[in-house]
This record gives structure tokens, C-alpha cells and sequence, in this order.
């Protein structure tokens, strides 16, 4: 596929999410919890979960330290931000996603370990970040592999619009980084586009740039195995906010 055809129809498609933003939702609820699951996800909750309920959050008060703080928007199955929060003992990690069976087997392996600077949300993000999340708070916010929509019609769906965008930005931190990745082609030319738009961000790969591989993917998942196999390029986007 032609880049240019790309960029040109992502410019055009972005004239019209920009000046004409819709209510937002960060996902499609998918999967169902078996008997076990469903018991196991009611107890390691407690320990684990936070409510959109409880408001704005102090990360000192949930936490029980002072520490940087990421997010991580739909975290899938959670192998990656499991070992993300494993590896970086130091950091405190939010992790937000719908899928049931995903919260489930995170705070299973989350639970053996021990973790303690992991909670997770089982919430929109869009009602997360207006409810719960402070204005410039968040070291970094990252969003791996976010549902493509891939049928045209079905664009304006995608969550990378400028209106999420905006909202993001205004939780990160002066020198937050904004992390997303993608497997998608024209979806990855959205996203450069819609970023590159922001005057409070720059991109830390250079203009225009996709980066390499980030040592805060730390593992190869589910979903970038499928992309793999079907012989897809991984596009990151590295931005930090100014």
C-alpha cells in the first residue's frame, strides 16, 4: 500500500475527528469468566482493584510510598505489564482493561509474586482519566496495540482521536512520556499524525519518526505474536510531553 495514499486519507479522516469529537469509549467488553475465574477475581480484588467510585486517587495513600507513576490503557491478558511492574520494583504501575479473563490471570500472577506497586481498574480509561487521575501526575501513559477498527466506517471508533489525546497530555507530568504501539499501518499514520499535532508533545524518535522497540514492552504478547505470524510491522510512538 502506497504511504502517501495512507497519509493523505488519514490527514482527511483527522480534519474531521479533530473539529468534531464524539463520546469516546475506550473498548468492547469481550470474554466471559469461568466459575474459577469469577471466584478468584472476587478475592484477589480486594487487594488489587480500585473503583472509578472512589474518585480522584492519591498515589501515595494507594500505594503506601511516593514513587513515579505509569498507566497503562488496556492491558490485555497483562503479561507485559506483569513484567513490567516485576522489573521495575521502583515505579508504580495502573493498569485499566474490560476483559474479565485478562484482570483475572493478571492478579493471579500478580497475587504468586507478591506485587505490590500494581492496581488495576476494570473501568472505560475514558472515565478513568476524567475521574481518577489528577492533572499532570503520570510519569507515562502507554497504550499497546488499542482494538484497530480496520474497516474504514469503522474509524471514528478508534480511541487515538485528538480528543483522547488531549485528555492524556493533561495527566502526564512535564517530561511524561506517551507510549503507544501498533501493528496496523494506516492506524500507525493516525497516530503520527494525530501526535505530531499536539504542540505540547514532542517526539522523542525525531519528527516523524516511529522508535524502536521499548524496554517498557518487555515481553512479546498474545497480540504481537498474532501480528508476527501475519507478517505485520510493529510501529512505535515515543512522545514526551513538553
Amino acid at each position: 500500500m502506497d504511504p502517501r495514499s495512507l497519509e493523505k486519507d488519514a490527514k482527511l479522516e483527522l480534519s474531521t475527528r479533530c473539529h468534531y469529537p464524539r463520546r469516546l469509549r475506550s473498548f468492547v467488553r469481550r470474554g466471559r469468566l469461568t466459575a474459577l475465574q469469577a471466584q478468584t477475581k472476587d478475592v484477589l480484588w480486594l487487594h488489587y482493584g480500585l473503583q472509578v467510585a472512589q474518585g480522584l486517587l492519591n498515589f501515595e495513600q494507594v500505594f503506601h510510598r511516593q514513587a513515579p507513576c505509569f498507566l497503562e490503557i488496556g492491558f490485555g491478558l497483562g503479561q507485559s505489564l506483569f513484567a513490567l511492574a516485576h522489573q521495575h520494583p521502583d515505579k508504580n504501575f495502573i493498569g485499566i482493561e474490560t476483559h474479565p479473563p485478562g484482570i483475572a490471570k493478571l492478579m493471579t500472577s500478580m497475587a504468586e509474586a507478591r506485587l505490590t506497586n500494581l492496581k488495576l481498574y476494570e473501568a472505560d480509561a475514558v472515565d478513568v482519566l476524567d475521574q481518577c487521575i489528577a492533572l499532570n501526575s503520570l510519569a507515562g501513559i502507554q497504550l499497546f496495540f488499542p482494538d484497530p477498527w480496520p474497516k474504514r466506517r469503522h474509524h471514528e471508533r478508534r480511541l487515538i482521536q485528538c480528543e483522547f489525546v488531549k485528555k492524556m497530555i493533561s495527566k502526564l507530568q512535564s517530561n511524561g512520556h506517551l507510549h503507544l504501539a501498533t501493528d496496523w499501518e494506516d492506524y500507525a499514520v493516525q497516530m503520527m499524525q494525530v501526535l505530531s499535532l499536539e504542540k505540547d508533545l514532542h517526539n522523542d524518535a525525531g519528527p516523524g519518526q516511529f522508535g524502536n522497540r521499548s524496554p517498557f514492552r518487555p515481553v512479546i504478547t498474545k497480540f504481537e505474536r498474532r501480528a508476527l505470524e501475519a507478517v505485520r510491522t510493529i510501529r512505535e510512538l515515543q512522545f514526551v510531553k513538553n
